[in-house]
């Protein structure tokens, strides 16, 4: 749904004769309402279980957004986008919280397998999206059909989620704050989400105006970035299966700080790209893994993913500026070391998201 929406936006400010600022400020609100929604999401999710609440957010997220194609006017709009936005920062948590239920009861990692899942919807969404456009089909009618066949999708499925054990013991409190064991693993999510949202919008710009690469070349370091993302989120299960998690993070973000390096200091420009594919195999697998240790062996672990899923989300906002901000001083191949310095943090900080017990306070 979001690859779908995505594709479309330019067909939003055209339709609506939206400046550049108005379109980004508009694009600010479901961010907004995303940070909003997660705590909520988290205790929700501790409230009524994981599995009634990915069904209510998912639903919501599938159902209401042929309204942004409705939409007459910016002020009409922004409302539209605001619950468009708490519903995908909702389901983000419970669906997570979800995921972390599946794995306990496998008795296997699985979670780096979502997230690979995730990141193939999106680019199929982006697909349909772009053949959805060229066809002329209007906002409302191509996202009321994707909406339609998502839910002839998903509405099947939902029974078959798990349901938490609850626990005997006193509850846990029904909203988290990154602190304790929970601080250290926030501040990872932040950086690495914040080096995703970093990669997104300044790689193409980057290697045309740094590197000198022709406008239809320039695109393939996002491209090699995202490819090498689901690749490694593919394998990831299986890395954690045989390395253990706090290994699997310190390796992934070497991984991705070794490629960091090659993009600001490799000349050519296949080495800035394959720089760029090195930073997403690495980036690939931290988040889900962070998540999981973030659950830890909470019998409701709503409240501790989005205690962590929240500053992640915020890293991913700011990355795109804080970048952009430091371009403007220092250069932008100066700015994008930012983030091999970053990296380093997180491999310091990998044996963190070693298995621990959740103590209640």
């Amino acid at each position: 749904m979001f690859g779908n929406w995505a594709v479309r936006i330019p067909d939003v400010k055209a339709g609506l004769g939206l400046s550049a600022a108005a379109l980004g400020g508009a694009l600010l609100v479901p961010a907004l309402g995303a940070l909003l929604c997660m705590p909520l999401a988290g205790a929700l999710s501790a409230r009524i279980g994981s599995k009634a609440a990915t069904a209510v957010t998912g639903l919501l997220f599938v159902l209401f957004p042929p309204l942004l194609g409705l939409a007459p006017s910016l002020p009409w709009l922004l409302p539209v986008l605001l619950v468009f936005g708490m519903a995908y920062g909702g389901l983000d948590v419970a669906m997570n919280a979800q995921a972390v239920t599946v794995e306990r009861a496998l008795d296997r990692p699985v979670m780096s397998s979502f997230h690979a899942a995730f990141s193939a919807g999106a680019l199929v969404g982006s697909l349909t999206g772009a053949l959805a456009a060229a066809a002329g089909l209007s906002l409302a009618v191509h996202l009321t059909l994707v909406g339609l066949v998502l839910l002839v999708v998903t509405v099947p499925l939902l029974p078959a989620m798990l349901p938490e054990e609850r626990s005997a013991e006193e509850r846990g409190p029904l909203f988290a704050w990154p602190h304790g064991r929970l601080l250290p693993l926030a501040l990872i999510a932040l950086v690495v989400l914040l080096a995703e949202g970093a990669v997104g919008d300044w790689s193409a710009v980057y290697l045309r105006e740094e590197r000198g690469a022709p406008a239809g070349t320039a695109g393939l370091a996002f491209t090699a970035f995202s490819l090498m993302m689901v690749a490694g989120r593919l394998v990831g299960d299986r890395i954690v299966a045989a390395w253990g998690r706090a290994r699997a993070v310190r390796v992934s973000a070497l991984i991705a700080l070794a490629g960091g390096l090659v993009v600001v200091l490799a000349p050519g420009v296949l080495a800035v790209v394959l720089g760029f594919a090195a930073l997403g195999l690495g980036l690939a697998c931290v988040v889900p893994l962070v998540f999981v240790a973030a659950a830890g062996d909470d019998p409701e672990p709503g409240p501790a993913l989005a205690a962590v899923t929240t500053p992640g989300y915020v890293g991913f906002l700011l990355g795109p500026p804080v970048i952009g901000g430091l371009a403007q001083v220092i250069g932008l191949g100066a700015a994008l070391a930012l983030l091999p310095v970053l990296l380093a943090a997180v491999a310091a900080m990998a044996g963190r998201t070693a298995p621990a017990a959740v103590t209640r306070s």
